[in-house]
């Protein structure tokens, strides 16, 4: 009679172990890239850059540790705090109106059409190449002395405004170029409200809620989640704005779209100050990560949970 073999063990191991233990090593071979960019690209960087945030790191000569003295010196930088307002300024107008715009085109495009699907890609693509140094210089055309903006204008009979020449008026092209940018925001805003039970509109129209009432209070609730994650989303975003400014107007007149990386950019790359650049990148940080802290704390009045109502 034959005796019934029972697995191998090989080093504490049954075959199926050893599956599970091959099969977890091919895991970790296929997250090796990501591990590695991470670590090389965004974790050791970041601290480099705090290390040389307390020096006077010139990309030339041997840094020197200097302790406090560059976020000290931020405070007393003019350039610096005005830096701080037109950005602030920038986000607290660019963001709203991108994700109103967002949201009507996303409404829009929800509505039952054959045509649906073209109209999204079409929309999206100004996401793909709004960014670009092309695009800008082309919107720099645009908004110039004699460009296709002030031509319409001048046709219109309204006078002609000297868009990149006026410290009040060159922030607009800037914003809006980032308005145009929607299209990501838009999926996820389409998505969303494709999301919402028909039943609350049809159980709103039955009790005779218009158009309006029925946008109040059944989609914006519903929507709100949704809301929160593109407005965290495009804050940070529109803190970090680069390209424009540098390409249309390189952050004048005066200092009037002298946008935060943008001066972090002339600190450190044109100026070589690397060591005070690092230490207005982490102020930049902690400025981003204080406005996010208090969209997350304030989101419990305005953000609509089904599971807690």
């Amino acid at each position: 009679m034959s005796k019934t073999k029972t697995p191998a063990v090989v080093s504490g191991r049954t075959p199926w172990n050893r599956f599970a233990y091959n099969n977890n090593t091919v895991g970790y071979a296929f997250a090796a890239p990501f591990i590695i960019g991470f670590l090389a690209f965004t974790i050791i960087p970041m601290l480099t850059s705090l290390y040389y945030s307390f020096t006077d790191y010139n990309m030339i000569n041997k840094s020197n540790w200097v302790g406090f003295s560059n976020y000290i010196n931020l405070f007393k930088d003019e350039r610096f705090l005005k830096s701080v307002g037109v950005t602030l300024q920038y986000v607290a107008l660019s963001v709203p109106i991108k994700l109103a715009f967002a949201l009507f085109i996303a409404f829009l495009l929800t509505r039952p059409s054959k045509l649906v699907s073209v109209y999204r890609s079409l929309y999206y693509l100004p996401s793909l190449i709004g960014g670009s140094v092309a695009v800008a210089l082309v919107w720099k055309e645009l908004f110039s002395r004699k460009g296709l903006i002030n031509i319409n204008l001048a046709k219109l009979g309204l006078p002609t405004v000297n868009w990149l020449g006026s410290m009040t008026a060159a922030k607009w092209p800037i914003i809006l170029m980032t308005a145009w940018q929607f299209g990501s925001s838009m999926l996820i805003f389409a998505a969303g409200l494709k999301e919402i039970p028909t039943s609350y509109y049809e159980a709103a129209k039955i009790d005779g809620a218009n158009g309006w009432q029925i946008f109040w209070k059944i989609t914006m609730p519903c929507l709100s989640p949704v809301i929160m994650f593109n407005l965290i989303m495009q804050l940070i975003s529109s803190f970090m704005v680069f390209t424009q400014a540098f390409v249309i107007t390189t952050g004048g007149p005066n200092d009037a779209t002298m946008y935060y990386a943008l001066y972090v950019y002339k600190q450190g790359i044109q100026m070589r100050f690397m060591g005070y650049a690092s230490a207005m990148s982490w102020v930049m940080l902690l400025i981003m990560s204080a406005i996010t802290a208090i969209v997350f704390k304030t989101s419990k009045h305005w953000v609509f949970n089904e599971s807690e109502s």
